[in-house]
């Protein structure tokens, strides 16, 4: 993985806040979606699209490709407009989103994406399916495959069983290609999580399942690289990123709120919400000149 020098966190900086606008624009047109969890988490998916994975938008499938398994797959505006700008599709496709016929539905669908690596919907599957990625991974290629499978997880599929068994058996394969970054934004579509089923103690829950956990702050690029980086210097153990992030990053009327968890702005919600996304990229680019 390339060093990341100012001038590349100048070019992530400008690369999320372009997502962020296409997330509400995406929204605003469909009149359905999610809000907070998609904008929380567009520094991350920028990081991982612009600098982190092996991957060739021109040619999806990709044999060395690595892999990216989005489990909590309500945020997928976030997904779509990353893979939009990234140059998988036309960034005017986005404007489709969830209608009749588009191939940016609501949760993603493989069959209409082929450089989608699964279909996601049902919370909590996404843990599998990496894990099963992984393993066959490890048995093509033995412990020294140098490509990786990435899993995003919200926090709140945390309180579904089936993840647990599959951190157990993550920890078991002993898988040294498999990093999870989880959205920890301590909400979900009916609360804080915190108040639903508590997560906490988190890393310590990871620590005692064989799991190397890091913790960060999901908006800075520098922790996101830098634990992307030590996670892959693991060995002989799963690696767990927990992001902390603020939902509804970038537009401060919608920040830290549960209620944007599944609901999508207005229009006149969304013209503010540009206008704010607009200021905040005036202000990180004048503080890169």
């Amino acid at each position: 993985m390339q060093t990341l020098t100012d001038d590349k966190k100048k070019l992530l900086a400008e690369k999320a806040g372009d997502i962020r606008r296409s997330v509400i624009e995406m929204l605003v047109q469909a009149g359905s979606g999610h809000t907070a969890g998609p904008l929380g988490m567009a520094d991350i998916f920028t990081a991982l699209y612009f600098h982190v994975l092996e991957h060739e938008p021109r040619n999806p499938s990709w044999s060395e490709r690595d892999r990216l398994v989005l489990s909590n797959g309500h945020i997928c505006p976030v997904y779509y407009a990353t893979l939009a700008h990234a140059g998988y599709f036309p960034v005017e496709e986005l404007k489709t989103l969830r209608q009749f016929g588009s191939r940016l539905q609501g949760h993603p669908h493989r069959e209409y994406l082929p450089y989608v690596e699964t279909s996601s919907g049902p919370l909590g599957s996404g843990l599998s399916q990496a894990c099963g990625m992984a393993l066959a991974e490890k048995m093509d290629h033995g412990q020294n495959s140098n490509k990786y499978i990435y899993c995003l997880m919200s926090d709140g599929e945390l309180q579904e069983g089936n993840t647990w068994e599959a951190v157990l058996f993550a920890g078991k394969q002993k898988f040294s290609n498999l990093i999870v970054i989880i959205d920890r934004n301590n909400i979900q579509i009916d609360g804080f999580t915190e108040d639903i089923m508590p997560l906490e103690p988190l890393a310590e829950k990871f620590s005692a399942f064989n799991w190397h956990v890091i913790e960060i702050d999901g908006h800075n690029f520098d922790d996101i690289i830098s634990a992307v980086g030590e996670g892959q210097a693991v060995f002989g153990r799963p690696v767990v990123i927990i992001a902390h992030t603020t939902p509804g990053k970038g537009v401060p009327a919608f920040e830290k709120k549960y209620e944007w968890h599944g609901k999508p702005p207005t229009k006149e919600e969304g013209e503010m919400a540009l206008k704010e996304l607009r200021t905040l990229g005036g202000k990180i680019k004048s503080e890169n000149d």
